[in-house]
């Protein structure tokens, strides 16, 4: 005997075997039909279901096993319609309460909650490029998606405000990728000074463009460099501290060097410079042998029995001593004078030249102040005033070549004054010991026939 749920299954297996027949034998124009498509489609997937069943039917076990995994994702998709229900209870009852503790709450703890989530985006945005969160603390959190004001909000902040204000005041050492100059990533021991700067090998950093990655500035003023590289080494107690966090460090690094000031001052710049190390370069050249001449006339004043010839003053005692027999004493006179102007331009070397590149360089100067002016003015035609930078250039050569050529003239005036104070001591000593020789040939020469004239008077008288 048959079972009731065999039977059943035949009987419809019949019935759509039957109406796929059916299917099969409909005019060929009613094929295109969009409704006939469908109903034919419809058809043919209950002629494979029930082709399915039929094989069911036939096996008994695989029918018992379709329907015992039937039981199973049944069970599991009650459970899991249980478990969204409860938590769909859960979450209106949770919502329930927001709605309680809000209205609770009222409109002064929502203006607390607005404001604290204000300052709390103030205070991350004020402090996203401070060198406290490098190494350090965390900002706090943000508050802008918080619905009710709950008493953790108030203590996450507090904590993150005690924390960022103790991170101001340490000195912290750690490892970090830094980027150098030409662009390499290395990790590096980096020193933050609280939040007033970081530095790593002697170099200050800067945030990078890249999160987590920090840059080194593009110069370090040397003094401060040599501090910090001090204090890294442990070697050293003091610090460069900028309290305008780095905007004074930053005009140091920006101060140009003596080559940059050079470069600014163009063609009339490094045309003073050069006559300026000429000049200095001569009155240092004579004033070497002003000294040394002084030395060699001290040394002759000492002892003027024995005259030498490496010295103006003996050179002119010596040409005294050969034109001695000279009767007249004019002649003698002139003779001397001669001997000594002709030691002169030795002593006096140098000075003119000296003396006209000192009074050429602030003319110089003033030259190249002129031509910078004019540059400016030409920039200022062309493109106006509202860019400063485009005037820069024209300003910077105008002052530069000023302070150069007054720079130049300042020392060059004094290597001057020098040279002309040793050289007129050194003639006076000449002339005077001169005056002395010719003083006493003089005196000698008087007393002579004095002595002649005498003896006759004895001898007559006798």
């Amino acid at each position: 005997m048959s079972h009731p749920w065999t039977r059943v299954a035949r009987r419809s297996l019949a019935g759509l075997v039957m109406g796929g027949l059916m299917v099969t034998v409909l005019p060929a124009h009613a094929q295109d039909e969009p409704l006939t498509t469908l109903r034919a489609e419809r058809e043919a997937a209950e002629v494979r279901d029930a082709a399915r069943l039929a094989e069911l039917v036939e096996d008994r076990d695989a029918l018992q096993a379709a329907l015992e995994a039937a039981r199973e994702r049944h069970e599991e998709a009650e459970e899991r319609f249980a478990a969204l229900s409860e938590a769909e209870q859960a979450q209106l009852a949770r919502r329930d309460e927001l709605d309680e503790r809000q209205a609770e709450q009222g409109d002064e703890l929502t203006a607390v909650l607005d404001t604290l989530a204000r300052h709390s985006g103030e205070l991350r945005d004020a402090l996203a490029e401070s060198w406290v969160t490098v190494g350090g603390a965390e900002l706090p959190p943000r508050l802008d998606d918080a619905e009710v004001l709950r008493p953790g909000h108030l203590e996450a902040l507090g904590d993150a405000l005690m924390t960022l204000t103790d991170e101001t005041g340490r000195v912290v050492a750690f490892d970090a990728p830094v980027a150098s100059g030409n662009g390499e990533i290395a990790t590096r021991e980096v020193v933050r000074l609280g939040a007033l700067a970081a530095f790593s090998q002697g170099a200050l950093l800067e945030p990078g463009a890249v999160e987590g990655v920090l840059s080194t500035a593009s110069r370090t003023p040397g003094e401060v460099s040599e501090l910090l590289v001090d204090f890294q080494a442990g070697e050293g107690d003091r610090l460069a501290l900028d309290p305008t966090l780095g905007q004074v460090i930053e005009a140091l690094a920006q101060r140009p060097s003596l080559t940059e000031r050079l470069q600014q001052g163009g063609a009339v710049g490094y045309v003073v410079v050069a006559l300026g190390a000429i000049g200095l370069l001569v009155g240092l050249l004579q004033y070497a042998y002003l000294l040394r001449v002084s030395v060699a006339m001290r040394r002759q004043l000492q002892d003027l029995s024995r005259l030498r010839g490496d010295n103006p003053l003996g050179r002119v005692l010596l040409r005294f001593r050969a034109l001695a027999d000279d009767p007249v004493p004019e002649a003698l006179e002139a003779r001397l004078d001669e001997a000594v102007l002709a030691e002169l331009p030795r002593l006096e070397r140098g000075q003119p030249l000296v003396k006209l590149l000192a009074g050429v360089a602030p003319l110089l100067g003033l030259l190249g102040t002129v031509t910078g002016m004019i540059v400016t003015f030409q920039a200022i035609t062309v493109f106006g005033t509202g860019d400063p930078q485009l005037m820069a250039g024209g300003i910077s050569q105008a002052l530069v070549t000023t302070v150069l050529g007054l720079i130049t003239a300042v020392p060059l005036l004094f290597a001057h004054t020098a040279l002309a104070g040793r050289s007129r001591h050194l003639a006076g000593v000449m002339e005077g010991q001169a005056s002395a020789a010719l003083a006493e040939s003089l005196e000698q020469r008087q007393a002579t026939p004095s002595a002649s004239g005498s003896e006759h008077r004895a001898a007559a008288l006798a």
